[in-house]
């Protein structure tokens, strides 16, 4: 008897990543309200991307399950310190939220370090991840003009994680690579 064939949960990951990144960075250019954004941060961003994590860990992928859980993870405490500053239950000032983004910026390190080894387009998504939240402390820590660059930079990465969850679904649609990933930056 032949098993089903099973979705590859990157999609839903990268799709729900790159959505919430966006939208975020459409609030830190000031195209739009922190509303939105908290709401697909929950759900999207958040809820989705731990569904995906904890699937991939069924597949063996320990990359796709620490990287999806882990931003499923930041999206969720992202909403939750908005609203504790919100209701000023446990309020966040700049800097701490700049020490939260530092956190996550270790936490990226080690994860673009291993993209490096995946393929040329999830290393681009995730240097352009590091840098954008390279900006984001340094725009949290002092320098608040560059949390509006991070926005158009993270833009970019954003772009970057679509163009990889539409490589995967059109090579699944079609049965070959339309958009080429291409080879690791490293062996």
């Amino acid at each position: 008897m032949t098993q089903p064939k099973l979705g590859n949960p990157a999609v839903v990951g990268l799709a729900g990543f790159g959505l919430t990144t966006l939208m975020l960075q459409f609030h830190n250019v000031g195209w739009c309200g922190i509303g939105p954004v908290w709401a697909v941060a929950v759900v999207y961003g958040g809820l989705a991307q731990l569904v995906a994590g904890f699937q991939e860990l069924r597949t063996g992928n320990n990359f796709g399950y620490c990287a999806f859980t882990g931003y499923g993870a930041f999206w969720i405490s992202f909403a939750l310190i908005v609203l504790g500053n919100r209701y000023k239950v446990f309020e966040s000032s700049t800097t701490d939220v700049g020490w939260f983004l530092l956190a996550f910026t270790l936490f990226t390190a080690v994860l673009w370090v291993g993209a490096l080894r995946i393929s040329k387009a999830l290393a681009l998504t995730f240097t352009l991840l590091l840098v954008g939240f390279i900006l984001l402390v340094m725009g949290h820590f002092g320098f608040p003009a560059l949390i509006k660059v991070a926005g158009f930079e993270l833009m970019a990465c954003a772009g970057s994680a679509w163009y990889i969850m539409a490589s995967i679904i059109s090579k699944d649609l079609v049965g070959r690579d339309l958009l080429p990933v291409g080879d690791p930056w490293l062996d």
